[in-house]
């Protein structure tokens, strides 16, 4: 469930639900949509991700991976945001934005997981490599400090690539390769359903909306998959994404 025990003690002794987010982060972005289907009230810690003012000390002793979303609820520390999300449907309960059938609880679990997965290296390197190549320099001391505070090898990759040289056309494509793969999955669901698992609006599509949102503003081509673009619009309608997305990032 993602349930980790911080180095930092200071937030063991906050009381009802805290948020480290930021605006552009599309990780954040699907539990800011879950908080707002809830309608729970939620305290915002917020960083500016180009400023690196989650790169300190001090919120690596909250989530040892440096990054955001991080939830804290009552003192409880929960990590990566599919185990956000789903720890907030289990722990108020409505409205459910789970499937009832097993069957289909495991398919919104493998969309779940797939966006977790794919996130690295198809998500956001497409985005950095079309919209941010070139943007994120930083000095030597900059680096320095980030590779004392980073002990994910996967994180610490990425960093150096998109602080350093930079992504690779190739980088790019093999992004674009992945994220075609399962958007062309995603459009054959929602060729002929409403919601991307069984009949109900679920995790599943809260998760990967937020990456239509993003992708798009970096330049990825909905137009192969005009069922997920049409999904996507549907469910921008929605006050939960207006409140959970534009209100922090009007556009991407």
């Amino acid at each position: 469930m993602g349930i980790i025990t911080p180095t930092n003690k200071a937030v063991l002794d906050y009381k009802g639900l805290h948020l480290f987010h930021a605006s552009l982060s599309n990780c954040a972005m699907r539990v800011r949509i879950t908080l707002e289907e809830k309608k729970l009230p939620w305290v915002s810690h917020h960083f500016d991700l180009p400023k690196k003012e989650h790169i300190t000390p001090e919120y690596f002793g909250i989530n040892p991976n440096g990054v955001v979303p991080t939830l804290v609820h009552d003192g409880v520390v929960i990590i990566e945001s599919d185990d956000i999300i789903d720890y907030i449907d289990e722990t108020f309960s409505e409205p459910s934005l789970k499937p009832t059938s097993t069957k289909e609880l495991d398919k919104m679990y493998w969309w779940m997981k797939s966006a977790v997965d794919i996130h690295v290296k198809g998500i956001k390197t497409f985005i950095y490599f079309h919209k941010m190549q070139g943007k994120m320099k930083q000095s030597d001391e900059q680096k320095a400090a980030y590779e004392k505070l980073q002990k994910n090898k996967e994180l610490l990759s990425f960093h150096k690539k998109s602080s350093g040289e930079g992504f690779s056309a190739v980088d790019a494509k093999v992004a674009e390769t992945i994220l075609d793969g399962f958007f062309a999955k995603a459009d054959a669901i929602l060729e002929n359903n409403q919601w991307m698992i069984g009949n109900q609006f679920s995790l599943a599509d809260i998760t990967w909306l937020p990456l239509h949102f993003t992708l798009s503003g970096a330049g990825y081509d909905f137009s192969k998959f005009p069922a997920v673009d049409a999904w996507a619009k549907r469910l921008q309608q929605r006050e939960s994404f207006k409140k959970g997305v534009l209100e922090w990032c009007p556009s991407f």
